[in-house]
């Protein structure tokens, strides 16, 4: 069964104005712009019938969902007697079936940890999106500096990593001397946001 919480990180083009309009409820409401935009595609996907009400214990009715029939239920031992005793003498005993077998699923623990240090405090990272920025509501890591943006940059879970990426932020983010959009982030990876190191770990 899939995780219903699980969320994953998407692009999309909005409308200036529906931003605008968002964020200022962020702020007001002290919710993450994501949270907002999350709850009103959910309350209108269930409005239009692709989503159940939570009280409801009905399938699914979006659109093209499969469905599955009941599993079968395992044999009674009546009927493995019976098989046992209707088998010869040299024949080989009735064994009842294994089941096949699945492969783990390595993303049921949630992702590896990761550390951030900054200005000698540890900070663990433990989800898919982790937010640094200046805006103290909307950002888990908030640098109070006016050379901040205030979404600046995100540590995304993508793929079994973790990634650093630059949101868009005026002054950007630095590896090595070297301004870097996305990157992976390796075991001890320093990096600079203006005047401000941040230093990773997964020890």
């Amino acid at each position: 069964m899939s995780d219903l919480n699980k969320k994953t990180l998407r692009h999309f083009y909005c409308r200036d104005v529906l931003w605008q309009s968002f964020e200022r409820m962020s702020e007001d409401l002290d919710r993450g712009v994501d949270d907002l935009v999350n709850e009103a595609m959910r309350l209108f996907a269930r409005e239009k019938g692709y989503l159940p009400a939570e009280n409801e214990s009905r399938p699914s009715t979006m659109r093209g969902a499969p469905t599955r029939p009941p599993p079968l239920p395992p044999p009674s031992r009546a009927a493995m007697s019976e098989a046992m005793s209707d088998s010869s003498a040299d024949s080989a005993p009735f064994l009842a079936p294994e089941p096949p077998a699945t492969e783990p699923d390595h993303d049921a623990a949630g992702p590896p940890a990761l550390y951030l240090i900054f200005q000698n405090q540890k900070y663990l990272i433990d989800k898919e999106q982790f937010i640094i920025g200046r805006g103290a509501k909307t950002s888990d890591l908030p640098i109070r500096d006016g050379n901040i943006s205030r979404k600046h940059a995100a540590v995304v879970h993508r793929n079994g990593g973790y990634f650093i990426k630059d949101l868009g932020s005026t002054n950007g983010i630095d590896h090595n001397g070297i301004r870097v959009d996305n990157k992976k982030i390796e075991e001890g990876d320093v990096f600079s946001l203006c005047d401000y190191q941040l230093k990773f770990t997964y020890r």
